[in-house]
């Protein structure tokens, strides 16, 4: 008897079930049992020890979970683009922009793209998520808990909405469109700066997300040793911006670093053989494209083609615990979605790297490299798709890149390219990339050094230039980074480097804007000033320029610069003698307008009388480290202040400015046999209420001083506070 077509197509369809249900059996029949030993010193950084990789990945995740458990999974929850079914409709922004980008869908191809091993090392650290979750309920809160379980594809997805869209689109997105456009609010969506828990008031933008990284090759160093600054400036808070300090250790393998929470792979890391930090570069790997639309379909080169549209349910969790379901229509065309309309027409999204799966795996391959040649041949592969790249090993090697996916374009300059497109046209819509061998780079350059504070890559081996002309559609030309002029200079000032000049460089709080400018400021108050403009000169004339806690003048100083309001303080606007490539230790210079200056002390004055602060407070009289429940003095001032110790605060709140944003991991390495290293975590390194280990570094921040990177077992054994086996 031959069954109805559609009983047919029942049976059909419970078998193939029935055999996805024995296959997901036997898959977890097969799935490997894993086990590794996390030791906890007594600042809370882990040190995972296993027998295989896999079980070392295992370890990484658990121990991720027990710090920072709540954070971990809130972070995962955005990159599956289901935060609103979990924590409630606040969420649903974040969950829109990821299914807008498709970030789900694609985490599941990137995922099956792995190579096999290193897929199974995803699906470790994951699994080490799931464990220890487990075996410690009390990790993490209810709540939380509804977003297990962790799966590898969570892995991935998570770092695409890292790299991608919270590192290259964002802000570059929000430069060009409106804010009421469908993008998420300007918020933790786009990247802007997390509020620390500790504050009462919303906090100012951060003055220049990113980092510090040097490496000084042998020829420098006092000792003939390499050696490495690792230093990323990012917001405090729990959120995408957190770092982690951990030592993960397998047979071959012995790496102690910094990642971002939720990474499976250290991105700030050294080993006896090698070190790798990492600044924020500007690759422009996005494009925005202003599309036609004609009748049900848009113009491109002279046809309509049709949208592509997909509708992706959202569940948005109500406070009763009951779900609404929101709809996201979305429409795509050949260069990417639609992410916004301005001036009524459609606005497309090309990112960069939407086709290279396999960043992690390229951190990995790079920082467990035995050599430099295999090193380079990881780079090479230009997985990653942004970050400035910075690398020292104990052969004297060392190299500057500006890495990235920069897209090649035909025509137009970066003007042209860093604002809205035409869509209608095949000419605008890029598909390949610079290679390695063209993007900007110094290996073992003369001078013994490299260097980038988040500036263009011309002068990382300064006094030789990159040349930036090839590049005109591609990278800023120049930019005035007051920062990276102030580490240009410490550099410049020893012929031989030692580790601990290194780590009092490190450290540096003097103001390279302040070196500038103060001398045409006390000019101009001289010759123009009031008794009010006087009286702030003269305490700015007995400043020692820096942002030390006891620190007299930069308050006043700060208060006039913000008071300039020169565009973030760096581009050249207002001074002298602008910006020369050639000679980033003298220019820019000078005042372009004597009387605006003078104004601007005049206004900085009353600004301070108006909070009640003395022209001469000390700098911690009002800039203050509070978190974990401390309140320390604070030593460190904004990145636009050309200070090298980047250190910002939030907006006043009853008069005091709390530390939130600027340097997070902190590491000065020798390549000594074995390499060592001086090591900080600012805020500390759990996220979990109540932890001893939020907030318990703090007090060596405000005294400017840095720990032991504890690397051998009986170092670490001699300072334990707890192990964990699972």
């Amino acid at each position: 008897m031959i069954a109805p077509r559609g009983e047919t197509r029942m049976v059909r369809r419970f078998a193939l079930a029935a055999l996805g249900v024995l296959a997901f059996v036997g898959v977890a029949r097969a799935a490997p049992s894993h086990t590794a030993e996390i030791l906890w010193d007594r600042f809370g950084v882990p040190h995972v020890y296993a027998k295989t990789t896999p079980d070392l990945f295992y370890g990484f995740g658990g121990a991720q979970l027990k710090s920072h458990g709540d954070l971990l999974l809130k972070l995962y929850a955005e990159g599956r683009g289901r935060a609103a079914e979990y924590f409630g409709r606040d969420e649903l922004a974040s969950d829109r922009w990821m299914a807008i980008n498709d970030v789900p869908a694609r985490a599941k191809v990137w995922l099956a793209a792995q190579t096999p091993a290193f897929r199974e090392n995803l699906e470790a650290f994951a699994a080490g998520i799931n464990a220890y979750a487990a075996a410690h309920p009390d990790a993490i809160t209810d709540v939380s808990r509804r977003v297990l379980p962790i799966t590898g594809a969570d892995v991935i997805g998570y770092s695409e909405r890292l790299f991608q869209y919270v590192y290259i689109a964002p802000q570059a997105v929000a430069d060009h469109l409106p804010a009421d456009s469908i993008l998420p609010a300007r918020g933790k969506e786009l990247g802007a700066a997390a509020q620390a828990p500790s504050r009462d008031a919303d906090s100012d933008p951060p003055s220049d997300n990113g980092s510090n990284g040097w490496a000084i090759a042998p020829s420098r160093s006092a000792d003939g040793k390499t050696m490495m600054v690792m230093n990323p400036h990012l917001p405090w808070g729990p959120a995408w911006s957190t770092y982690y300090e951990a030592q993960l250790t397998a047979p071959g393998i012995d790496l102690y670093g910094a990642t971002q929470v939720g990474l499976p792979v250290l991105r700030f890391v050294f080993s006896d053989q090698l070190g790798i930090t990492n600044t924020v570069d500007k690759t422009n790997g996005m494009t925005l494209y202003k599309i036609t639309p004609t009748g049900d379909g848009y113009l491109f080169d002279g046809k309509v083609l049709p949208f592509e549209v997909r509708d992706v349910p959202l569940k948005v969790r109500r406070p009763d615990g009951g779900f609404d379901v929101e709809t996201v229509h979305v429409r795509s065309t050949v260069q990417g979605p639609i992410v916004a309309m301005r001036d009524g027409a459609p606005i497309a999204l090309r990112v960069a790297g939407l086709d290279r799966p396999q960043a992690l795996e390229q951190y990995w391959q790079m920082e467990t490299a035995p050599d430099f040649a295999h090193y380079q041949a990881a780079l090479r592969r230009l997985q990653v798709p942004t970050f400035n790249i910075i690398y020292g090993d104990r052969d004297g090697h060392i190299e500057y890149l500006f890495n990235g996916l920069v897209p090649r374009h035909a025509f137009g300059d970066l003007t042209f390219w860093s604002g809205v497109v035409p869509g209608d046209t095949s000419r605008t819509l890029w598909a390949d990339y610079l290679t390695y061998d063209e993007l900007p780079k110094a290996i073992d350059p003369a001078v013994g050094a490299v260097q980038n504070s988040n500036d263009p890559p011309w002068d990382a081996a300064f006094p030789a230039i990159i040349d930036p002309k090839p590049y005109g559609a591609y990278i800023t030309p120049d930019a005035v980074s007051l920062r990276m002029a102030r580490g240009l200079r410490m550099l410049a000032e020893h012929e031989r480097i030692t580790f601990d000049q290194l780590v009092a460089d490190r450290w540096s709080t003097r103001s390279e804007l302040a070196d500038r400018l103060l001398p045409s400021l006390e000019a101009a108050v001289e010759a123009r000033g009031d008794a009010k403009a006087k009286e702030a000169a003269a305490v700015l004339a007995r400043w020692d320029r820096t942002t030390d806690a006891a620190s007299r003048g930069a308050l006043v100083f700060l208060a006039w610069s913000d008071a300039v309001k020169h565009p973030n303080g760096y581009d050249g606007a207002g001074f002298q003698t602008p910006y020369d490539l050639a000679r980033p230790l003298a220019t820019p210079t000078g005042f372009a307008d004597p009387a605006a200056a003078v104004a601007a002390l005049d206004e900085a004055v009353h600004k301070m009388e108006d909070m009640g602060v003395p022209l001469d407070a000390p700098w911690s009289s009002v800039m203050r480290l509070k978190w974990g429940g401390l309140d320390l003095p604070a030593s460190g001032g904004p990145g636009r202040l050309g200070v090298f110790h980047v250190i910002d605060y939030a907006a006043p709140v009853a008069g005091i400015r709390a530390a939130n944003f600027g340097a997070s991991y902190q590491a000065v390495v020798s390549f000594d046999s074995p390499a060592r290293a001086k090591v900080l975590m600012s805020y500390g390194e759990s996220s979990k209420p109540g932890s001893s280990h939020a907030g318990d570094q703090l007090p060596l921040l405000s005294a400017k001083q840095m720990r032991d990177a504890w690397r051998t077992r009986a170092q670490v054994e001699a300072n334990l506070e707890s192990r964990d086996v699972f």
